[in-house]
């Protein structure tokens, strides 16, 4: 039996209802109204047996956003099936499973199947408002960050060129500047958190272990948080083999643009097909090197790895620990990597050492010029516009003073400024 709700025109959560039981339908459809947050849009006794049933088209035809799949304490087995369905078929809807709180296993069966939230079967009034309040804040929160959401990886052209430096100092300057920044470490034993002095007790291991259940509840438990509200999702504590599929990593990102203004991956010490997808899903791909000759020639090759992609278009080159050659340009250094440069990182081991084996970044700092150079460079990424293919279009200027202003491909680069 399927019953549309004619109140499906109101304001309120979309809210369907799937039981076994023609009793429990009418409990629940009462409860549901009685919060004054939700509306019963569909409710249907039975279970989906497939992606093709017409139940399933219902959910979607109805908009609903969240499904309330009551599970029979005898025979559990059918109820999980159909929260994994739901969520594999539909990742956009929420599930909230109803069952017995007496009985643990099915809890856990109910979480990991997909389901956010486990409502005992008696729950009152008060808990499925509290659920739903919940829900509202999640998507609000998703809904105004998704709009401004960015993602700058940096990779390195070579070991010991200071990528994982970089990437933590402009991570703490966004966040100082515009908050809401994660750090995603992605090397493949990761240091960020040394460098922020913090001691993760999840990496990003555990998130790719759980993306079948994870939703922004269980990824914001994941996170180590930092000074001022940045938020760290550990690289590995110990090599691993884990390698992430495309479509993991497309659920993984598509999960932390949702909670975050920018994401800003450290991709140190690693270069593979891994590296390749995260630069297709980046809007600034930005490769760490030196003005030696080993960089350099490293850095081409690169390039030539990462052209075949969507992020050739935003591969751009960081110089650091910067000090100027006579006789020897930016034009020499962007012809030998076939990549323009984007900023220049001052030369300064006295300040950045101490502060890396402290953990305190010098983007933290600020009355440092290596550290108002990290800044900058946040400023630059966090105020380009974005291309309709997700590039960044920046401004790029000479440090020599020439105003000319030049354009490579979909990408412009910013303003190169050694120590600004």
């Amino acid at each position: 039996m399927t019953m549309n709700t004619e109140k499906r025109v109101m304001p309120g959560i979309a809210v369907a209802l799937l039981t076994e039981d023609r009793e429990q339908s009418v409990v629940l459809h009462s409860r549901v109204e009685s919060t004054n947050l939700a509306r019963t849009a569909l409710s249907h006794v039975g279970f989906p047996v497939g992606p093709a049933d017409p139940v399933m088209r219902q959910l979607q035809d109805q908009h609903a956003e969240v499904v309330l799949v009551d599970i029979d304490a005898q025979n559990p087995q059918r109820a999980i099936r159909t929260i994994e369905l739901i969520h594999a078929s539909t990742p956009d809807v929420t599930i909230f499973a109803v069952g017995e709180m007496s009985q643990p296993t099915v809890i856990v069966s109910a979480m990991r199947a997909g389901a956010r939230e486990f409502l005992d079967h008696n729950a009152s009034r008060e808990v499925l408002v509290e659920a739903f309040t919940r829900f509202s804040a999640t998507l609000s929160r998703a809904q105004r960050s998704s709009s401004k959401a960015r993602v700058f990886t940096f990779l390195n052209a070579k070991g010991g060129a200071g990528t994982t430096t970089t990437a933590v100092n402009t991570a703490v300057a966004l966040q100082e500047a515009h908050g809401r920044v994660v750090l995603v470490d992605f090397a493949p034993i990761g240091h960020a958190a040394l460098q922020l002095n913090l001691r993760p007790q999840f990496t990003l291991v555990d998130a790719l272990q759980n993306l079948h259940r994870m939703d922004g509840s269980l990824l914001d438990g994941l996170m180590t948080p930092y000074r001022k509200g940045l938020h760290l999702l550990a690289g590995a504590q110990q090599p691993h083999n884990a390698v992430p599929t495309s479509s993991e990593l497309a659920r993984l990102f598509d999960l932390l643009v949702g909670q975050y203004h920018f994401v800003v991956i450290d991709g140190s010490g690693r270069m593979d097909g891994t590296m390749q997808m995260i630069c297709d899903l980046s809007n600034a791909v930005l490769m760490v090197a030196q003005t030696d000759v080993v960089s350099l020639w490293s850095a081409g090759r690169i390039q030539s790895f990462l052209q075949d992609g969507a992020g050739r278009d935003r591969l751009r080159l960081v110089l650091n620990r910067y000090k100027k050659i006579p006789g020897f340009t930016d034009e020499d250094v962007e012809k030998a990597t076939n990549l323009k440069v984007l900023w220049k990182v001052p030369n300064n081991f006295q300040v950045i050492g101490p502060a890396i084996d402290k953990g305190n970044p010098v983007a933290a700092q600020g009355n440092h010029e290596i550290g108002r150079s990290y800044q900058g460079l946040a400023a630059e990424l966090a105020g380009a516009t974005t291309s309709g293919e997700g590039a960044l279009s920046l401004l790029y200027q000479h440090d020599k003073g020439d105003a000319k202003k030049r354009t490579a491909g979909p990408l412009m680069v910013s303003p190169v400024r050694a120590g600004q």
